[in-house]
């Protein structure tokens, strides 16, 4: 890492010399949005948990910290944690590092699974507008629990939790699997109407039903829990993070002159793979990887995200970058979080050409990027500037870095070895002084 003289407060920033065609192979690491949720799901277990595959990613080694702080021990071994949580105290967590992350919410669900109470401080992680967790706290509740909201942090009490019928009025990952959390020991049978259906939640519940639950339905919109007195430890791995590999199809189909995309589940990238051959990208599949070839002459398309199967909300603002070079308008139309567009005015800065309307963004391309000095807002933006930068004219500089950090592990390193000319270089803050 190169690091320039100066004082003051520090700032991490990437630095991408575009134009140059990127070609090789990239290894995709475990999901992301799987790991943050199986981490808090070893808390149930009475025995040592062993997971395979994790990313090597700050939200990951946030959670190691908290398990830690609850007097559970974490051994860990590049992509494999071995989590003992035997001796887990049910410890308030009002501060600090649990603000770190927005799925630290899932340690409210294991938390009351396992100790029938939970003192949670409310979430952080990328801001994309308002979600809120009512539907979380509306399942916590008909399993028997009481929540309060006291002066910034989420209190959870029950005498005992109780199986119960409980529809979501929207359908939430984060609810589907906090409300699994909290019902895999609860006494009778529980039944989660209008689940979410990712393959995260498969993912999850595979690991809780290797540690003894009882859990069929995940997957479908009709997940059913009968609930077992005890937990015990098991090994599990990690599937794909579908999220990091769409990004890396998107990137490749941007600025790409051949590149294979290895450990993934193409069944799980259907939404992608759709629009990108709508496109006109060529991409080829072999059992656990994707090539995707140099493409030429790019369609518009237009796209609207929803919940699994469909379009991923997460994919939106990478493909974004990639729309900006198709010929003609195209239009996203982002059902899920519709304030997810706070990239586009720093790609605006770089060249594109954009009008907002609503929920929807129009992109009119192609255009030709320039470098320009931009911000990543969130994590799924950040891979939105980046890609964009690889395409750019001369020389982009993107911070708040910490939000793609977030979430693609090694990402200099991947990019550099597929021919990217990218580096982080650490600067003064002028301003800071």
């Amino acid at each position: 890492m190169q690091e320039k003289e100066g004082k003051g407060q520090m700032t991490n920033s990437f630095i991408v010399h575009g134009g140059k065609k990127l070609k090789g192979t990239v290894q995709i690491d475990g999901a992301k949005n799987s790991a943050v949720a199986l981490i808090p799901a070893a808390i149930l277990a009475e025995s040592q948990v062993s997971i395979d595959g994790l990313p090597d990613i700050s939200d990951v080694h946030t959670l190691y910290r908290i398990i830690e702080e609850l007097g559970g021990t974490v051994q860990e071994d590049k992509h494999t944690a071995v989590i003992d949580p035997s001796h887990l105290v049910a410890m308030p967590l009002p501060n600090g590092n649990v603000k770190k992350l927005r799925a630290s919410y899932y340690l409210m669900g294991a938390m009351l699974g396992r100790f029938k109470k939970a003192v949670i401080g409310l979430p952080g992680g990328c801001y994309l507008g308002p979600r809120p967790i009512d539907q979380h706290i509306k399942g916590f509740v008909a399993l028997g629990a009481e929540v309060t909201n006291e002066q910034g942090a989420i209190y959870l009490r029950a005498e005992k939790l109780t199986g119960a019928r409980i529809y979501l009025d929207v359908v939430s990952v984060g609810a589907t699997i906090n409300i699994m959390l909290a019902a895999v020991k609860a006494e009778g049978k529980t039944v989660i109407e209008n689940a979410a259906k990712e393959p995260e939640i498969i993912d999850v519940a595979t690991l809780l039903n290797n540690m003894g639950a009882n859990i069929k339905g995940a997957g479908t919109d009709t997940i059913r829990i009968n609930g077992v007195e005890k937990l015990h430890g098991c090994k599990h791995t990690i599937i794909p993070d579908r999220i990091e590999a769409g990004t890396f199809m998107t990137l490749a189909a941007a600025c790409g002159d051949g590149v294979t995309i290895q450990n993934i589940i193409p069944e799980h990238l259907e939404g992608i793979t759709a629009k990108l051959h709508e496109m006109g990208v060529p991409i080829e599949f072999g059992e656990d990887s994707v090539y995707i070839g140099q493409a030429k002459n790019l369609k518009k398309v237009d796209i609207k995200t929803y919940s699994y199967p469909g379009f991923p909300t997460d994919l939106q603002q990478p493909l974004t970058a990639l729309m900006m070079h198709a010929e003609g308008s195209s239009v996203i139309t982002d059902t899920i979080y519709p304030d997810r567009f706070k990239h586009i005015a720093e790609l605006e800065r770089m060249g594109g050409r954009f009008k907002l309307d609503g929920r929807s963004a129009v992109i009119t391309g192609p255009v030709s990027l320039k470098g320009a000095s931009v911000k990543a807002s969130d994590l799924r933006a950040g891979a939105a500037l980046v890609i964009a930068a690889l395409t750019a004219e001369s020389e982009t500089e993107i911070t708040g870095i910490e939000h793609i950090e977030r979430g693609y592990t090694n990402i200099i390193e991947k990019l550099s070895n597929i021919g990217a000319d990218i580096e982080k270089v650490t600067t003064a803050d002028v301003a800071a002084q």
